[in-house]
């Protein structure tokens, strides 16, 4: 299969994945709202113009041109002001404001019947609203569950990692201690290793002598080797080839297992050790069934970390989108960009089908993560500004209890309604700039 066809292939499984995702979503919604007698009028994949549907009893399934999200439609979700009839609404002159609630609460009362009127979504208890709007969410975190679950227990913890004998990358010079740049200038010296002739996919078979068991020992002895000439051994395609590599003394940040061991005021700590210029393939360990929730787990507080920072992070989006600034690896993504991601794995001839596997389970898997904290968020229209309506709901009518007081009735939601609409007019805005950067600006794998 050529790299087109590969790269097209990627995307076509990042479009089904996330289609099932987002139709896996809805029925979150679907099933508790039915089963607990909500009328359902539409399930709906996409939004825009419809592209197909069918009608199956009282609802309409069906499947929109923009392939961006979903929705299930349930009667009733605006209540009527207090005492009135919800199938009958009285006229009203308000402000802007109050007349787009009311306006909200007409059309609602338009999809309810006579025989609607206990199959309403703002009669349901407190814990059926929750249950019904946390559906959702709830499904996108079982999908990357099953996602990264299957990457841990088939290929390997990502949060875990095994380091080989195989030489994974071979520097071609050395740049000065601290710098952040990745190409090679005129005065940067050689680097040993590739002066050396080492090539990544080496596998170091014996050093100064002595047989290799694991690259630790590799490593100790460069760096108390700096000006002495080791002889090596690597198999490369088969074949045993000996070299000579001599370390030079460098100065190279201080590591303590993965974390950069810092001075007190911030600054990376380092200090002068022998250095050749070669880094080794990092595995991932196998894992088990038990290793999966802390996997989840550390992937729903890495997301939720980048959702508490989401301002910031899209100012820098726009920084590198419409600037000079690098575009960050670890910040926001659009599907674009995930899309993009997944074809650049697919295609990619340096990585073998485990690894290509392995990166699209986590990239599948953290996607649907990231759609459940998102829809967290408790502001309206996400789910978890409906959440927060239901649970403010319930805090009223307790207090109302304790204090003797009437009970205050369902949250007027349609009066949110400007709230919503602002929320929506940012979310269309941050994916309209997300679209462009991961256009113009986009994170790559490929460099």
């Amino acid at each position: 299969m050529t790299e087109a066809l590969q790269y097209a292939a990627g995307v076509l499984l990042f479009a089904v994945v996330i289609a099932l995702s987002i139709a896996l979503h809805e029925i979150g919604h679907l099933v508790p709202a039915k089963k607990f007698g909500v009328k359902v009028t539409q399930y709906m994949v996409g939004f825009g113009p419809t592209l197909w549907s069918r009608r199956r009893g009282e609802t309409e399934y069906g499947v929109k041109w923009l392939p961006f999200g979903g929705y299930i439609r349930m009667i009733g979700m605006f209540p009527p002001r207090p005492g009135e009839d919800p199938t009958h609404l009285r006229e009203s002159s308000t402000g802007a404001f109050q007349s787009m609630a009311e306006d909200a609460r007409r059309m609602s009362a338009e999809e309810i019947g006579p025989r609607d009127v206990d199959r309403v979504f703002y009669k349901l208890s407190v814990p059926k609203k929750v249950i019904v709007m946390l559906g959702g969410p709830v499904m996108n975190l079982l999908i990357g569950t099953v996602l990264l679950g299957a990457l841990v227990v088939f290929i390997g913890n990502p949060n875990e990692s095994v380091t080989t004998t195989t030489v994974s990358v071979v520097n071609k010079c050395i740049a000065p201690a601290g710098t952040t740049r990745t190409e090679c200038i005129p005065s940067d010296p050689v680097a040993p290793a590739y002066e050396a002739g080492l090539k990544p996919g080496d596998q170091v078979v014996s050093f100064n002598g002595a047989k290799v068991t694991s690259w630790d020992q590799v490593r100790d002895t460069i760096r108390k080797s700096a000006g002495e000439p080791i002889p090596l051994v690597v198999r490369r395609d088969g074949t045993d080839v000996s070299l000579t590599v001599t370390p030079v003394l460098n100065k190279v940040p201080v590591v303590s297992g993965n974390e950069v061991v810092t001075n007190p005021d911030g600054t990376p700590k380092t200090e002068q050790v022998g250095f050749v210029g070669l880094s080794p393939v990092q595995k991932m360990a196998p894992g088990s069934i038990a290793d999966v929730p802390g996997v989840v787990g550390d992937a729903v507080v890495r997301t939720a970390g980048v959702v508490v920072r989401l301002p910031q992070r899209m100012v820098d989006v726009g920084q590198a989108a419409f600037g000079s600034a690098q575009r960050d690896p670890n910040g926001p993504i659009g599907v674009v960009g995930v899309g993009r991601l997944t074809g650049e794995v697919a295609s990619m001839d340096a990585l073998n089908t485990q690894q290509r596997v392995a990166s699209m389970l986590g990239l599948l898997g953290g996607l649907n993560i990231a759609l459940f904290v998102f829809n967290l968020i408790p502001l309206l229209p996400l789910d978890g500004g409906h959440v927060a309506g239901a649970l403010w709901e319930g805090a009223r009518r307790t207090i109302a209890k304790v204090r003797h007081k009437a009970d205050p009735g369902p949250v007027d939601v349609a009066k949110l309604l400007p709230v919503a609409y602002g929320m929506a007019i940012v979310l269309i805005g941050m994916s309209a700039l997300l679209l462009y950067a991961d256009i113009v600006r986009p994170v790559t794998l490929r460099g």
